[in-house]
């Protein structure tokens, strides 16, 4: 018998979502970490959302997660961003307390049923037959485990950079395992250079704020999580700045770029293209005069400043002329300088859609060692991969998202469809159904997955019902509302908003809130009705975009035929005649899933969709030859 039906290796935001999820749904887990204290760090920004990012948080909620929760009680600030924009764009933000968050988590993990923190360093995947045993630690002992999840991070391999200063280490030269890595490989996998990195951090009351821009936060009770009851006051709520660099800036940056760790050849692994160190944005995007910089708090026990878009390796010396620059910088003191960061990460191609290996049976993987960058698309990752080893424990099949049902199905599809050579970051471009993809309804679309997994209570479940049942009373309210165009305060209410009163009929609300600049709260308040303002934007939502979104919905449905014809990694394409001689050895490569799959693979095109659904249909294809 095992010591532990799962292990999970790595306490960073992957790791964690990956160990509470299995703990939860009752599985004997253990969590390995390099340090108790390193459990939930920030070592980069000190914020959780933004676009796309801040809908996978709201649905790591809808699905039982932990991160949303943790963010709503240790923000800062809370700011939706893209509010004048539309719903599918929509995205709620908030600066962290770095220190808090990480307390928290930490406090959640040691308090967790069936959850066992240890503090060890894993140096060896045990296989036996390209099947999981366990893992050997650094002191030589075993652990047994049924599944591993492997959510190592930057971690593996890791190599920090200042210049042509390298040292080995994770982020802030922590310990790093170069034998974990080499096990992987000797076990079949394949791994890949990534780089990232990090601005400096500078004292913050050595910056003169009055030369920067003030960027306050939203003055509405926003949360990710549903369970969330209060959220720090606005009036508390801690400011961001913003400012821009400079051309001499720029010209102390150019002049010493080959000081950097990346333009001098130290650098070896391939950087995140969206988000770049500062030098690569200067080559890069060379006819811009300047860039922007935000400004952020990285907690209330720290005086410290994170300047985000600020990232470099370039020297320490340079690092003080090129910060200084800066305006409100002049005086600023450096606490502590940037750094590039290598690492060896998998190849998520070699991962099937539940992030089971491909290669190795009951070993899952979540987070930056997929070749993903970000806290929140780790932790979408985590709770995933969680699920799914828990599910393959009980003998169930996984549970994988579509592109129209979730932003982390379309995070796992780019991955284990496409791959990736840099960090890959979550984009609401990337997602062709983002209108159906909101933050106001992740719960509408995955917490009854989150209930039959388990990890949504059935009071959680109810109070949900409930609200839904709320949103459809007042979308029913607005229906069935006649405001009379020849009343004084429907004509007070619309004339501002510049529509002319002509015949004297009656509208119901419904069609009135279709009109630019009509909101659903203003109608309910018109009618009488006094209501909750999360629930008439949702209502709002809902009946404003409705021919939108079931335009959406039906092109999904559409492409869902598709996404339900099997192919898988036992299909035979030298079966299949006619296919292009790069969509054979794409899709061999790449061994898709689906059709739905195998159509999203660069180089393979529509004629070669069109050859394997005819072979499908006539039997080909079913089996490689033994």
């Amino acid at each position: 018998m095992s010591d532990f039906d799962i292990i999970v290796i790595g306490g960073g935001h992957a790791g964690i979502e990956a160990a509470l999820a299995a703990s939860r749904l009752h599985k004997k887990t253990c969590l390995l970490t390099l340090s108790i204290e390193n459990i939930g760090k920030m070592p980069c920004n000190p914020s959780v959302g933004g676009p796309a990012k801040g809908i996978v948080v709201r649905e790591i909620d809808a699905l039982g997660g932990q991160m949303p929760v943790t963010a709503d009680r240790t923000a800062l600030q809370f700011k939706m961003l893209n509010s004048a924009k539309g719903p599918g764009v929509r995205a709620l933000r908030v600066q962290s307390d770095k220190i808090a968050y990480s307390r928290d988590m930490q406090n959640v993990c040691l308090h967790q049923e069936n959850l066992t923190v240890l503090e060890a360093m894993a140096t060896e995947l045990v296989c036996e037959n390209q099947k999981v045993r366990g893992v050997r630690l650094r002191d030589g002992s075993f652990i047994s485990s049924e599944i591993i999840i492997l959510t190592t991070g930057t971690y593996m391999a890791g190599v920090n950079m200042i210049s042509d200063e390298v040292k080995k280490g994770g982020p802030d030269l922590e310990e790093t395992t170069e034998d974990l890595s080499a096990s992987l490989r000797e076990n079949g996998l394949r791994t890949f250079r990534l780089k990232t990195g990090t601005p400096p951090r500078v004292l913050t009351k050595s910056i003169d704020f009055s030369k920067t821009k003030l960027e306050l936060g939203t003055d509405a009770f926003l949360r990710f999580s549903a369970l969330t009851k209060s959220i720090l006051p606005f009036d508390q709520q801690v400011p961001c700045y913003m400012t821009y660099t400079t051309p001499e800036t720029h010209e102390i940056i150019m002049a010493n770029l080959n000081r950097s760790s990346m333009y001098s050849g130290v650098v070896k692994g391939v950087g995140p293209r969206y988000c770049p160190s500062i030098e690569d944005k200067l080559v890069r995007f060379s006819d811009k005069p300047r860039h922007l910089l935000f400004l952020e708090p990285e907690s209330l026990s720290m005086d410290t400043t994170y300047v985000q878009g600020f990232s470099t390796s370039l020297p320490r010396d340079v690092q003080e002329r090129m910060t200084h620059s800066l305006p409100g910088f002049e005086n600023c003191v450096i606490k502590k300088y940037a750094y590039a960061i290598e690492y060896d990460a998998i190849d998520p191609i070699q991962m099937k859609p539940s992030f089971e290996s491909k290669i190795i049976e009951n070993l899952f993987t979540a987070g930056q060692v997929n070749g993903t960058s970000g806290y929140e698309e780790a932790a979408g990752q985590g709770i995933m991969a969680g699920i799914n080893a828990c599910l393959k424990l009980d003998g169930k099949a996984p549970i994988v998202f579509g592109r129209d049902e979730a932003y982390i199905g379309v995070l796992v599809d780019d991955l284990t469809t496409k791959g990736t050579l840099e960090p890959y970051r979550l984009l609401t471009s990337r997602a062709e159904f983002r209108l159906l993809l909101r933050h106001d309804n992740a719960e509408e679309r995955l917490l009854e997955t989150g209930y039959q997994v388990g990890l949504i209570s059935p009071e959680r479940r109810e109070q949900y019902l409930k609200k839904m049942a709320a949103v459809q009373e007042l979308k029913e309210k607005l229906r069935d509302t006649v405001y009379s165009l020849d009343d004084p305060d429907v004509i007070a209410y619309l004339q501002p908003k510049g529509y002319s009163i002509g015949e004297h009929r009656g509208v119901n609300g419904a069609e009135l809130l279709k009109r630019p600049n009509i909101h659903a709260l203003e109608l309910l308040e018109l009618a009488g009705e006094e209501t909750d303002s999360e629930l008439a934007e949702k209502c709002e939502i809902d009946i404003k975009y409705e021919g939108y979104i079931n335009k959406a919905r039906r092109e999904a449905q559409r492409l869902k035929g598709m996404e339900n014809i099997p192919l898988g990694t036992e299909f035979n394409y030298d079966e299949v005649d006619n296919l292009s001689l790069e969509g054979r050895q794409k899709l061999m490569k790449y061994q898709p899933a689906t059709i739905g799959q195998a159509s999203r693979i660069s180089g393979v095109n529509p004629a070669d969709i069109a050859v394997l659904a005819i072979a499908i249909k006539q039997g080909k294809g079913r089996r490689k030859p033994s």
